[in-house]
């Protein structure tokens, strides 16, 4: 009996868009990394490097071996378990009739499905004692979207460290209103880390993300400065 591969796959961009990189892990039966890879992607969103890190991990992967491939991704996740079926029978059109975003990655992704079993396993993503797998791909995808260098365990590489925080949490120097003012300034100033405050719903309507990607009527979105969108975009 073949034995069930478990691996893990994470994308990042730094800015949205901003650089970005893709990353996979394939794990050991004793839960450490058997090996890793990832790869630059020059400037491109979150999404897009979400999806390129599931292509290229079932590019790397024996198509006839079982594998539970694990992400932190909710769009990756429902675009290749929930909406794929759905896209592919209305011509890669959305339920609104828009093309389906990012489609050339949706169709290869959809063509290296075809015919093998995978098993997708959804893990909350930056937990304490979350996922392991998820957390190194996690790790090595922001290094590589910060180096925009390829890596990996064919290179002797070793995983990248956890990532130390990139702001200190002390006063702008330019700014002489009250905090209480700044936390309503509609100017959008660079110091600013607004998060939305009402978690997420289902979309009476289908929009547009602030990430330039349509969402359908019944997705879930989140508020994020801009309006509403993808979750993974605030």
């Amino acid at each position: 009996m073949v034995e069930k591969i478990i691996a893990a796959c994470d994308g990042a961009s730094k800015g949205n868009p901003g650089p970005a990189a893709w990353a996979w892990v394939i794990g050991r039966t004793d839960g450490g990394i058997d090996r890793w890879e990832a790869g630059p992607l020059g400037r491109a969103t979150n999404n897009v490097a979400e999806l390129t890190a599931l292509e290229r991990l079932l590019e790397a992967l024996d198509p006839a071996v079982p594998v539970e491939v694990r992400m932190d991704s909710q769009y990756a996740m429902k675009a290749v378990t929930t909406w794929l079926p759905g896209w592919r029978r209305k011509g890669w059109k959305t339920s609104s009739g828009s093309p389906v975003a990012n489609k050339e990655l949706v169709v290869r992704i959809d063509a290296l499905l075809t015919g093998r079993d995978v098993d997708f396993v959804y893990v909350p993503a930056h937990q304490v004692d979350g996922d392991p797998l998820n957390d190194a791909a996690d790790r090595a995808a922001s290094h590589t979207a910060r180096t925009q260098e390829p890596t990996g365990s064919d290179a002797g590489a070793p995983l990248p460290p956890p990532e130390a925080p990139t702001r200190a949490s002390t006063p702008r120097a330019r700014s002489t209103a009250p905090s209480a003012s700044a936390g309503t300034s509609s100017g959008g100033s660079s110091g600013r880390r607004t998060r939305p405050s009402g978690g997420t719903l289902k979309a009476r309507f289908a929009g547009r993300c602030r990430c330039g990607k349509a969402y359908d009527k019944g997705e879930t979105i989140s508020k994020n400065p801009d309006g509403w969108g993808h979750p993974t975009c605030v």
